[in-house]
């Protein structure tokens, strides 16, 4: 086929990827946890045929990376820069690309995965983000202090002459021998295998690429990767020397493996478990049999039980003045206490706090003693916020050194001209889950009657103000607590002539009395 120069049965076939091809296979097993797309179990029947059983498991995966997500980020967080017109900048492409919305979306699947990547790209002249997860980012590199070199995997599907057509394009980010960043563009094809990466052909195969260049190479004023990579914390030891993070379950799959079996089994317990009475067969009749087969029966008794219960089983052969319930009991207490201990466990192997998804002997927890107990979710979130916050500010200084690259836009101008050195990025997360607020103010309230809080501090940290909102309650407040004019005072009709008369004699003596 024409264009076809190379071909790649997977990502790590490219000699440009130094990761392990074990790293690849451990990201697409997590990747199997989370979706809850887990093998069946292979089990005998009473007949000693092997049989294949669904699991009924509990996605715990998800559960937990969800709720880290949601506890380490949401919608209330803001970024704040030390310059104006690069905060007008971030604002914009913040709210025209959803970021506080989608950014904790994809920091679930990147929690759950081990790690992630958004950056930046340049669409009719506006800047856009674009995500990936772990399976489509991968460094180039082996260095676990930091990313610098990537590929970023886009994966899409067409169907030509009745035929799924899988095409990959991989986008890598590097510096060149003379330092200079440059990104490469390679479009691969495969023929009805999703999994493979396939055979490489021009990027004009597809009209979505057409305009694409195959290599850019950016002026020196591109310091910074132009992408932001977020890594789990901990050190990975499944791959002691891969930049990787690890997932959130790697080390605690045969935990999960242990829920899902109990969970399975119980709900197959209470299947078994269902009423179940032998009787004989005229107890039943035969009133429920197809036509063609009355016409050979003949019916003796008409019908005793109701033809839909599934409690009453015929028991052929038995006396007809016998009943024998054969029903097993349900394991509740049982299972329920296994299903606790390696919920337990999980908790302990993921960094959660006990009771995260079970009930401890103390009840739930509120917000304050979360953090007065110094609870292990606290601690984890902790670490989990700072590789957040890495990434936020890695992400804002790649917008605005793409902002600052004028080919990437039509009319060859840049969007922001500004000293990237000297911007100085702030994230607020908004820890309003750990923090009583009640008691926060209460606090600050003190700190400020002290005189070791600013009040214009005060306003912002205790009611979401802005500075410019804060410093407009200020000045109203002063406005307020101006002494009232005399000149009103003498003509409010509310105030009798009399006390008026008082008030100005009052002020006359004291005068007097200041003057001698």
């Amino acid at each position: 086929m024409a264009g076809i120069t190379t071909g790649l049965s997977k990502i790590t076939d490219d000699p440009r990827v130094n990761l392990p091809a074990s790293e690849i296979l451990r990201i697409e097993d997590d990747k199997k946890y989370y979706q809850d797309d887990l093998a069946p179990y292979k089990l005998k029947n009473s007949y000693g045929y092997e049989i294949k059983r669904k699991p009924e498991g509990i996605n715990v995966t998800k559960m937990a990376s969800r709720s880290l997500a949601s506890l380490i980020f949401n919608e209330r967080c803001s970024v704040n820069l030390n310059d104006n017109s690069a905060q007008a900048l971030i604002d914009d492409v913040l709210k025209d690309n959803d970021f506080y919305l989608n950014f904790e979306n994809h920091l679930e699947k990147w929690i759950a995965l081990g790690s992630g990547c958004v950056r930046p790209y340049v669409e009719d002249d506006k800047i856009k983000l674009s995500w990936a997860d772990a399976d489509q980012a991968l460094p180039l590199s082996v260095n676990t202090n930091a990313v610098e070199d990537i590929v970023i995997a886009f994966k899409s599907m067409r169907v030509e002459n009745h035929r799924n057509i899988y095409y990959t394009l991989l986008e890598f980010h590097q510096r060149n021998n003379q330092n200079q960043y440059t990104i490469t563009n390679e479009l691969y094809r495969s023929i009805d295998d999703p999994n493979r990466i396939g055979d490489k052909v021009p990027l004009g195969m597809l009209d979505d690429y057409a305009n694409l260049s195959e290599k850019v190479t950016f002026s020196d004023n591109v310091k910074d990767p132009l992408f932001a990579f977020y890594v789990n914390p901990g050190a990975n030891n499944k791959s002691m020397a891969s930049p990787m993070g690890l997932g959130l379950i790697d080390n605690a799959k045969s935990i999960v493996d242990a829920i899902n079996r109990t969970h399975t089994e119980f709900i197959w317990e209470v299947q078994a478990g269902q009423r179940r009475i032998l009787v004989p067969e005229t107890f039943l009749g035969k009133e429920n049999l197809k036509d063609s087969q009355l016409k050979t029966y003949q019916n003796p008794h008409p019908p005793m039980f109701d033809p839909d219960t599934t409690v009453y089983k015929v028991g052929y052969g038995m006396s007809e003045d016998t009943i024998t319930d054969m029903t097993s009991n349900i394991r509740v207490q049982d299972y329920t206490d296994t299903m606790y201990f390696f919920l337990h466990e999980f908790e302990n192997a993921t960094g959660l706090s006990q009771g995260t998804f079970t009930v401890t002997p103390s009840g739930v927890q509120t917000a304050t003693e979360v953090v007065t107990n110094n609870s292990k979710t606290y601690q984890t979130r902790s670490s989990y916020l700072t590789q957040a916050e890495k990434t936020i500010k890695g992400l804002v200084r790649a917008i605005l050194t793409v902002a600052n690259c004028p080919e990437l836009f039509s009319d060859n101008k840049t969007r922001w001209s500004g000293d990237l050195d000297k911007i100085v990025t702030n994230v607020d997360f908004a820890d309003g889950v750990f923090v009583d607020r009640n008691a926060q103010k209460t606090q600050d309230l003190q700190a400020v009657t002290a005189g070791v809080m600013p009040k214009l501090q005060f306003l912002m940290r205790n009611y979401d103000l802005n500075e410019a909102t804060a410093r407009e309650w200020l000045s109203e407040i002063q406005d307020e607590q101006q002494p009232a004019d005399p000149d009103f005072e003498q003509f409010n009709p509310n105030n009798g002539g009399e006390d008026n008369d008082n008030t100005r004699s009052d002020a006359d003596d004291g005068s007097s009395k200041q003057d001698s």
